[in-house]
């Protein structure tokens, strides 16, 4: 295993003419560790990645890797690696081909390069592969070719922009297996764009958050998910109420929620079963809304239905104060 190399960006900015699509973003991503950029679309995930790439120009602010600025290198230069949500492979090459490419371009002999991406190809369990075109490959395959592409130049840090995105949910949930082990075992640094909470909170020793082009906030998952810093952060990574007290405002888990013969007297809006547990949402009054994640056993033995009444409670220490 090796050990990872710390990346840092110095108050970057990306404008594209007068749209600010990074603005003034500074963070540290630790050597080695596995780093979800999260957040909606739009919000400057994908051209913060693009810039650590090397494909999209700095406007301001610097990039450091291992303690070298590499903010104007070529992204050959860089000692990054990126995977892109297309795969991008080579239609006419062969899988071992697809693999050996940079290498082939950097000059190295055959019996070299090839020596190499059969290695990667070991690593992403692809070698029985080796002589096959893309097209000859499922989608979950072509992934694991690209992954094994872009680690054959043994990159300090390896980039992935929304890389599960084109699976279907079951093989999604198991490639997210795929690339922790992976992780794990390479030692380096994944830097990994996603929009979806449920594959950062999976994958993620950091969570980067962004909101309109800056951090919103960053952490642990298991920290970002219970102790959001804002409103945003809170609605965002879902399964959280926002409550307005005299107080200010706060966040409460709707595992939090319960229903009680005694509480906030409420009329519920919508149920929806999803399996361990029925989704309910009931209406206070102030029109004050609350989700609470009954669990199944518990939900069906007393069953409610769109208007009844309930009463809703929970722990006044479960209240998570938000800032602005």
């Amino acid at each position: 295993m090796r050990t990872g190399h710390d990346l840092e960006l110095v108050h970057v900015t990306k404008r594209y003419g007068d749209a600010v699509a990074v603005n003034d973003v500074s963070h540290l991503f630790r050597g080695g560790s596995y780093v979800c950029l999260l957040g909606p679309s739009g919000c400057g995930k994908s051209s913060t990645l693009r810039m650590i790439a090397g494909h999209e120009g700095v406007s301001a602010g610097s990039i450091v890797l291992h303690g070298a600025e590499v903010t104007h290198l070529p992204p050959a230069r860089r000692g990054t690696a990126m995977m892109f949500q297309s795969y991008a492979l080579f239609p006419h090459l062969s899988v071992r081909d697809n693999v050996a490419f940079s290498l082939r371009m950097k000059g190295v002999d055959k019996p070299a390069r090839h020596r190499r991406a059969g290695e990667l190809l070991e690593l992403v369990d692809m070698a029985r592969h080796a002589d096959r075109l893309p097209s000859q490959l499922s989608g979950g395959q072509q992934q694991r070719v690209a992954l094994a592409r872009a680690l054959v130049t043994d990159p300090q840090v390896l980039l992935l922009d929304e890389p599960l995105s084109a699976l279907d949910p079951f093989l999604r949930v198991r490639m997210r297996a795929e690339l922790k082990r992976l992780q794990r075992e390479l030692g380096i640094g994944f830097i990994h764009v996603t929009h979806g909470q449920d594959e950062a909170l999976a994958l993620a020793d950091e969570i980067v958050l962004m909101n309109d082009a800056r951090i919103e906030q960053a952490g642990p998952a298991r920290e970002i998910f219970n102790a959001p810093r804002t409103e945003f952060v809170a609605r965002f990574m879902g399964g959280h109420n926002v409550i307005a007290l005299p107080q200010g405002r706060f966040a409460l888990r709707a595992d939090d929620v319960r229903l009680a013969p005694e509480g906030a007297e409420a009329v519920v809006r919508a149920v929806e079963y999803q399996g361990g547990h029925v989704a309910l949402t009931a209406r206070m009054a102030g029109e004050q809304e609350l989700l609470a994640l009954i669990p199944e056993a518990a939900f069906f033995a007393d069953p409610k239905h769109p208007g009844d009444a309930v009463r809703l409670a929970w722990d006044e220490g479960r209240l998570h104060r938000l800032h602005a």
